[in-house]
């Protein structure tokens, strides 16, 4: 998928390492591992980013090796000791 403006190019992908500047490695659903930082939005509405949590990238076609971090999708909650409880 593209950005209209300037080409970039959006992945998707998940949070293996992070960095104390807020920066973080993120492996992309093609197996590459690439260096990724926060946008502006994300920093300004103090949304965390864990290691774990699916992410959004977008990268440039110039320096395929970082890539700026547009979106953190919702965690998804797992029950499994809930939906035990509720069998008996």
């Amino acid at each position: 998928m593209y950005d209209k403006e300037e080409k970039k190019v959006i992945h998707e992908g998940l949070v293996v390492e992070a960095f104390p500047n807020a920066m973080f490695h993120v492996r992309l659903d093609n197996e590459t591992v690439i260096l990724g930082y926060i946008s502006g939005k994300i920093r300004r509405n103090s949304i965390r980013i864990l290691l774990g949590d699916r992410v959004k990238i977008e990268v440039s076609p110039y320096d395929a090796t970082k890539g700026r971090i547009i979106y953190r999708f919702p965690r998804v909650k797992k029950d499994s000791e809930d939906s035990e409880d509720s069998e008996d």
